[in-house]
C-alpha cells in the first residue's frame, strides 16, 4: 500500500520511502545489481554540523511538501526557484534526512561547468606517469637479473592488459554519476545554482535525466581486457563495480536543481521538471524558522522579526540575515541604539545598488 505524503516535512527520519508506489511505466529503470544506501555519516563533507543542522531544522511549506512528493512519485527532477536565503538547497538535505537516503550528493554549478564534470573525472596524465614508473621499475628489475619471462611482462598482450586494468585507479565518479548508480533507494542529488551554467548544460542534462544512464567511454573501450572496473564514488573512498563501462540507475535519484531565477530555461527542460517556487517566509512561517534554529523568540527577537518583514517589502533580504541578527544581538549583550545599529548592519539589502535609507 502506498503512502502519501512520503515526505512529510516533520524532520523525523522514517522508512516511508519503501512504500513509494512503482514508477510510471515511462520512468521505470532496471539497473543492477542493487546497491545498499550508504549511511548518512559515511560522507563527512555532506554531513558537516552545518548541513546536519539545516536538515533537522528545515521548515517546509505545504506547497513544498506536495511538490517534493510529486517529484518522488513521478521520478522527475525538482526545479526549485527562489531568492537567496529562501531554503532552496536546505530542502534537499531535509528530504535526505527524513527519508534516510544517505549523504546528499552536491554538484555546484559555475559558468564553466560541463556535463562531464558531474558524471566522472578521469586523469590521463596521472595514468601516463604511473605507466612510466612501472616501465622504469621493470627496466630496473631486468637490469638486476630478474627473469622477465618469469614475471610475465614479455608475454604478448601483457602490456595491454595492465594498461586496461589500471584505468580504474585514475577514475572517480562525480555527484551526478554516483547518483545514477543502481541504489535500492534513491540518492539525493543537489545541482546547485543551475542558472549560473553555460547555456548548453540544461539541454545536455536532458538525455541523462530522461534515460537514467550513461557510459564511461574509457571503460567501454577497455572491456575486452577489463569487463568490470572498481571505481571510486563521489564524496568517499568507497568503490563500486562498473560493468562494461555502463551505469544505469535502479531508483531514480531525487534531484533538486536550484535557481535564483536569473535566467530562463528551455521549454524541453522545464517540461521534464516538477517546479517549485519558494518565497521569503511570512510572519508565522518566519517565527517557526526562528524557533527551530534558536528556540522561543525573546521580545527583542520578535521586534527584529517585525522589522525584517517590514523592510522586506522595500528590498531583497535573506532569512539567514535575520537569524544572524537575532543570534548576535542576543549573544553580544548590547542594548539600545548600539544593538539596533548592529542588527541593521547584519541585514543589508541584497539587491545590488539598493540604497538602505529606511533604517530602523
Amino acid at each position: 500500500m502506498s503512502l502519501w505524503p512520503v515526505f512529510t516535512g516533520s524532520n523525523q527520519p522514517h522508512d516511508g520511502i519503501d512504500q513509494l508506489p512503482a514508477p510510471p511505466p515511462w520512468r521505470a529503470f532496471d539497473g543492477g545489481p542493487a546497491l545498499p544506501t550508504p549511511a548518512e555519516h559515511e560522507d563527512r563533507a555532506a554531513t558537516s554540523p552545518d548541513r546536519r543542522h539545516r536538515a533537522r531544522t528545515y521548515i517546509a511549506t505545504d506547497e513544498a511538501v506536495q511538490l517534493v512528493n510529486a517529484a518522488l512519485y513521478l521520478r522527475r527532477p525538482l526545479l526549485v526557484t527562489g531568492p537567496p536565503g529562501s531554503g532552496k538547497s536546505s530542502l534537499a538535505y531535509a528530504v535526505a534526512h527524513e527519508l534516510k537516503l544517505g549523504p546528499v550528493l552536491r554538484w555546484n554549478i559555475t559558468s564553466r561547468t560541463v556535463l562531464h564534470d558531474g558524471l566522472y573525472a578521469y586523469d590521463p596524465l596521472s595514468r601516463l606517469y604511473a605507466a612510466g614508473r612501472r616501465a622504469s621499475a621493470a627496466r630496473e628489475a631486468a637490469s638486476t637479473g630478474r627473469s622477465v619471462a618469469a614475471s610475465g611482462e614479455g608475454k604478448p598482450g601483457h602490456q595491454a592488459q595492465a594498461g586496461a586494468g589500471d584505468l580504474e585507479e585514475h577514475l572517480r565518479l562525480g555527484p551526478l554519476g554516483t547518483a545514477l548508480l543502481p541504489y535500492r533507494r534513491p540518492r539525493v542529488l543537489l545541482i546547485d545554482e543551475i542558472d549560473k551554467s553555460d547555456l548548453d548544460l540544461p539541454n545536455d542534462l536532458l538525455n541523462i535525466l530522461e534515460e537514467g544512464q550513461y557510459e564511461i567511454p574509457e571503460l567501454v573501450r577497455a572491456t575486452r581486457h577489463t569487463p568490470s572496473a572498481s571505481v571510486l564514488v563521489d564524496g568517499t573512498d568507497e568503490r563500486v563495480t562498473v560493468r562494461g563501462g555502463r551505469v544505469r540507475c535502479r531508483a531514480f535519484p531525487f534531484t533538486v536543481l536550484t535557481s535564483n531565477g536569473e535566467r530562463e530555461f528551455p521549454p524541453a527542460f522545464l517540461r521534464r521538471c516538477v517546479r517549485l517556487e519558494l518565497h521569503q517566509p511570512r510572519e508565522v512561517h518566519l517565527e517557526q524558522i526562528v524557533r527551530a534554529h534558536l528556540g522561543e523568540p525573546a521580545p527583542y527577537a520578535r521586534e527584529l522579526i517585525a522589522r525584517f518583514l517590514e523592510r522586506g517589502t522595500a528590498g531583497e533580504l535573506a532569512t539567514d540575515q535575520l537569524l544572524n541578527a537575532i543570534y548576535l544581538t542576543g549573544a553580544s549583550g548590547l542594548e539600545g541604539s548600539s544593538r539596533d545599529a548592529l542588527a541593521e548592519q547584519l541585514m543589508p539589502y541584497l539587491s545590488r545598488g539598493h540604497q538602505d535609507d529606511a533604517g530602523f
